[in-house]
């Protein structure tokens, strides 16, 4: 299982992607298909960083004033009903459904949670790892055997200061683990560029994180003789990956919160001091990044590969943060905007094309 010490990932030459095979895995020869206009439903949820699937059927999505969602949709993606389930007091963002009806939450305040709506309980399970407060839990899966791997987004910022992490590209994400035994976390990689998404391969032989500040997508294997050390599983994508979940396809459905910035490239090249003085005037001026209208998601095979590419240019919902896969439709959610939008899975797996997103 990769007992050794935490490892610190190293930003190698471009070749070691090509080498893996995975350089550009998210850029399709022919171009992104048309992503469909979605629908909006439950609007009262706001900024919905996550959106999964639960065992019932129904899904699961944390709001900004900590509430809990459970939506229920029908056959076409027409609202059913939506109710609070729980409130954790904090931020949540990741997500992770647990058999019997309770979930796993990253508060991005609190920790790492877990929740019984039935028995009305919020139990903290982490909350300081290595003797520190944990701050910026991101997002989390859980192993058959009940181990938890949970992702840290920056140890030097919170959410509230996102945009100081990505501007001086920090490097203080982190990959955890809590074995079902232990009262604390352990730390499997640190050095990430703003740990995101999370998530097992079904046979729970690695793990694909994503480092949202570096546009790539990192493997870490826990099983066979080459448990341990990671490797770039998919890199250079076309934008910077959030949320990671599986799909009925069998491929990890992977949601690019935004596309490349060449500027914020630029700036990642220059000194940390030029870096860290960029976040001081930004936040001194109280400046933010334009929310971007470009939506775009991944279907990657286990290999790294892609299967699907598709992108919306003009979206009325935007920043998408999270996507999930039905049998015939995409939930996507916003950390920024209201409710979860809904279309049909457009091409030969989903029930029809869709009418393309303006713009297409």
């Amino acid at each position: 299982m990769g007992d050794g010490p935490a490892q610190r990932p190293e930003d190698g030459p471009a070749r070691r992607d090509a080498m893996s095979g995975q350089l550009a895995a998210g850029v399709r020869r022919d171009g992104p298909q048309p992503l469909p206009v979605p629908r909006i439903v439950a609007p009262a949820i706001q900024g919905p960083e996550d959106v999964v699937a639960d065992a019932d059927g129904s899904f699961l999505a944390g709001a900004a004033d900590g509430a809990i969602w459970r939506l229920r949709l029908s056959a076409s993606g027409a609202e059913e009903g939506a109710e609070v389930v729980a409130h954790t007091g904090g931020r949540p963002l990741g997500l992770q459904p647990l058999a019997g009806g309770e979930f796993l939450v990253c508060d991005a305040e609190r920790g790492l949670l877990r929740i019984s709506p039935r028995h009305g309980t919020v139990r903290v399970l982490a909350d300081e790892v290595a003797g520190a407060p944990l701050r910026f839990a991101s997002n989390v899966t859980a192993a058959a055997d009940g181990t938890l791997y949970f992702t840290v987004s920056s140890r030097r910022y919170g959410l509230d200061e996102w945009l100081g992490d990505f501007l001086e590209h920090t490097g203080t994400g982190q990959l955890l683990r809590l074995r079902p035994d232990a009262t604390t976390p352990e730390v499997l990689l640190d050095g990430l560029q703003f740990a995101n998404g999370l998530a097992l391969d079904p046979d729970e032989s690695f793990l694909v994180v994503a480092e949202t500040g570096a546009r790539r997508l990192r493997r870490y294997r826990l099983t066979g003789p080459r448990a341990g050390p990671a490797d770039i599983w998919a890199g250079d994508l076309p934008g910077y990956p959030d949320n990671i979940s599986h799909g009925p396809d069998g491929a990890f459905w992977v949601a690019l919160a935004a596309p490349r910035a060449a500027g914020l490239e630029l700036l990642h090249g220059m000194p940390r001091a030029f870096r860290r003085m960029s976040w001081q005037v930004c936040k001194r001026l109280r400046l933010r990044p334009p929310v971007q209208q470009t939506v775009r998601v991944l279907a990657l095979r286990p290999d790294g590969g892609t299967a699907r590419d598709l992108r919306a240019v003009n979206s009325p919902y935007r920043m998408v943060t999270s996507v999930c896969r039905t049998e015939n439709l995409l939930l996507m959610s916003s950390v920024e905007e209201r409710g979860i939008a809904v279309c049909t899975l457009p091409g030969p797996d989903g029930v029809g094309s869709g009418s393309p997103a303006p713009g297409q």
